[in-house]
């Protein structure tokens, strides 16, 4: 609200100096952009009609035109348009967007029609708005003006292209299409195969149909509904049953078009009976629903649903088996939710399957990564029989948890029990010479891989090597390593070798691995995000913002970066400078304690590390609120007289501030603290850090 007043009130003022130029308009337009208030920008824009202000380009106008066509004000941006003394195609494109993202298709095309010069965006636009409102003639007509005047197509204008075809049935022009895509460079995206396996089944080529689904590479829902609808209306019900129990062994959870259509299936074949064990039309579910489901969500990323749907379960009476309980242990692992996990442990042992295999190798990775491998030794060394998969957990849970010794002298144990190392198991021994900086140990241990174990070295074994020999000098031969390694180098490589750099101070590298991660993923903020750190490390302002303003022309978005606490079987979250919380004053209250007590030991908030061009009052207000100390405070507040650790996990890398921040405290109150960030634990005991202060 104060930022929308303080808009209004700087506009109060412009209309009271009278005339205003170019630069008094752009930061207000931009405001008004950024906090989305069209009320502001339509009083701006009566301004400027009102002292006949012309500007110098299209910026101001299309900034405004592209804010009303977002956030859908049809009239608004038709009325601003018809208004601008000059347009070019980024306003006539904002348009065309607004009437096809409406369906305004007379709107739609007597602009296209009108427009006095077109691009590719222009006619992909016009083709996607076209056929998503059912003109799929017309849309083909646009693709074939476009054709002839040598604009390339998106992978988007494929998809619709091939849907107006699946609505006229014309299977001769789906085929036309199906060639150029397969000369082109998109063969291989999931929507366009998608697309081409709706087209052939609802034209009734089912075989073709099926074949490109065998060869979908990452199938999607939509995927698997394209298919069963498409042996629903080819008469075949019986493989429409078949691939939705597939898709359901799969983990992919259906959705009202899958139920529909398989519902449809059903009926077709009389067979009522098993209708109502589609899950979400059943009242009395079995174990193999639930558990179908709960393995769907924890596949699908949906770890919290798992959990939730699994105590719907319990209440329901419904009897787990040994794969639903090591499914919902791992969510409990990747949500670093101990106290679900501890509660699902006494499940197992109730249940009887505690042993099993699957569920043990399970409770040993999820106790470590909450951050206990006391409690997954106790499982490990309980388990009446042990595979590589549960060495594993236990070898990359001492890793993780700085434990590099306990993970290596593990190894060796492997050994000794003649079972053969995977490329799971050289991961973590890797990970853990990294960690200890053992360079000459993961040097043998990279050379067992392939030599001692005939395994092909794996781009995360590489990416392990490159990050030990980087952190421990040895630039020049991690450099070599990544020219001279038999894989293509792919994202995570030179995100490894970037992060080395910014550890390092390597700009040269470092900027040369940036430049690979923006062409292999343009709209990752973190190669980004690191670089401007780099150069504002060295003081590098101008490189800074150059960055950022490469992040703006792409549209590349900074992911939040954030902190949780569980508390009281509770979890709550925090993000830098948050008051959301409803304990917020007495959190910032006992973190200013804190804070205080430090300093009066000679601590001192690093404020270089704030890697803003900005001044110190504001850089030490920046440091000292970052999400991992409001956790921490939040912990302090809830049990202070507690001996047991305060656990805090965050969803990134924790800065070196936070870091140190976190030894003192441990040392003052006398309390382990143990954190984990996105790259390992750190368990905080009387002023050290399990990982030596080499993260």
């Amino acid at each position: 609200m104060k930022v929308r007043q303080k808009l209004r009130q700087a506009i109060d003022s412009l209309y009271a100096g009278g005339q205003a130029t170019a630069e008094a308009y752009t930061p207000l337009v931009l405001e008004c952009v950024r906090v989305n208030d069209v009320g502001q920008a339509k009083r701006l824009q009566s301004h400027m009609d009102l002292h006949c202000f012309t500007p110098n380009d299209t910026f101001l106008h299309n900034r405004l035109l592209h804010m009303y066509a977002r956030l859908g004000k049809i009239s608004d941006a038709r009325n601003l348009f018809d208004k601008m003394p000059q347009r070019d195609i980024i306003s006539w494109n904002t348009i065309l967007s607004v009437y096809a993202k409406s369906g305004s298709v007379e709107n739609l095309r007597a602009l296209f029609y009108k427009m006095p010069f077109r691009d590719s965006v222009s006619y992909n636009t016009v083709i996607a708005g076209l056929a998503g409102s059912g003109f799929s003639s017309q849309a083909l007509e646009v693709f074939l003006r476009m054709n002839r005047e040598g604009f390339e197509p998106t992978e988007y204008t494929h998809v619709s292209l091939l849907n107006a075809c699946s609505r006229l049935l014309d299977l001769r022009k789906g085929k036309q299409i199906h060639g150029r895509i397969c000369v082109g460079v998109l063969g291989r995206n999931v929507f366009v195969w998608n697309a081409l396996t709706d087209m052939y089944a609802k034209c009734g080529e089912i075989d073709k149909a099926r074949w490109l689904f065998d060869r979908t590479d990452n199938k999607n829902v939509v995927s698997w509904n394209s298919l069963i609808a498409g042996y629903l209306k080819n008469g075949q019900p019986k493989k429409c049953i078949d691939l939705f129990q597939e898709m359901q062994l799969g983990g992919f959870k259906p959705d009202d078009v899958t139920v529909s259509n398989v519902l449809g299936a059903y009926f077709q074949s009389g067979l009522v009976d098993e209708a109502i064990e589609v899950f979400n039309l059943i009242k009395n579910k079995d174990k193999v629903s639930w558990t179908t489901m709960i393995v769907g969500y924890v596949q699908n990323g949906k770890e919290e649903d798992a959990l939730n749907l699994f105590a719907k379960m319990l209440a329901e009476g419904v009897k787990p088996d040994s794969f639903t309980i090591s499914s919902v242990i791992s969510s409990c692992a990747k949500l670093a939710y101990l106290c679900n996990g501890q509660v699902v442990h006494g499940k197992a042992i109730l249940l009887g399957v505690d042993n099993d295999l699957l569920v043990s190798s399970a409770l040993v990775d999820m106790y470590c990564k909450c951050g206990i491998t006391k409690e997954a030794w106790i499982v490990f060394d309980m388990m009446p029989s042990r595979n590589v998969v549960s060495w594993n957990a236990m070898i990359r849970g001492y890793a993780q948890n700085g434990q590099d010794l306990e993970a290596l002298v593990l190894y060796e144990k492997l050994l000794q029990q003649k079972l053969k190392p995977d490329s799971i198991t050289f991961v973590a021994v890797l990970s853990a010479c990294n960690h200890a900086g053992l360079i000459e140990e993961g040097r043998i241990y990279f050379d067992y891989i392939s030599k001692r174990y005939a395994l092909i070295p794996t781009l995360d074994h590489y990416a392990c090597m490159i990050n030990l020999l980087g952190r421990s000098g040895c630039m020049t031969e991690a450099i070599d390593l990544v020219n001279n390694m038999p894989h293509e180098p792919n994202s995570l490589i030179w995100s490894t070798l970037l992060s080395v750099c910014a550890i390092k101070g390597d700009i040269e590298n470092g900027e040369m691995a940036a430049k690979r991660l923006f062409e292999l993923e343009p709209l990752n903020a973190g190669p980004y995000i690191m670089l401007s750190n780099m150069y504002a490390t060295c003081g590098r302002w101008e490189d800074v913002a150059s960055v950022r303003s490469l992040m703006k022309s792409k549209n590349v978005k900074k992911f939040a970066a954030y902190s949780w606490i569980e508390i009281d079987n509770e979890v709550h979250k925090f993000v830098a400078e948050d008051a959301t919380h409803p304990q917020t004053e007495i959190i910032y209250e006992e973190l200013g304690r804190l804070i205080k007590k430090l300093q009066e030991a000679g601590f001192m908030p690093d404020t270089k590390l704030v890697l803003h061009n900005v001044e110190e009052e504001e850089k030490f207000a920046s440091i000292c609120y970052h999400s991992e100390k409001l956790a921490l405070a939040y912990g302090l507040i809830k049990n202070p007289h507690a001996t047991t650790p305060i656990r805090i996990m965050k969803n990134i890398r924790v800065c070196g501030d936070c870091h140190m921040f976190m030894k003192l405290v441990s040392k003052v109150i006398g309390r382990p603290i143990i954190l984990r960030d996105s790259n390992r634990f750190h368990h905080f005991v009387g002023g050290s850090c399990s990982c030596k202060d080499y993260w």
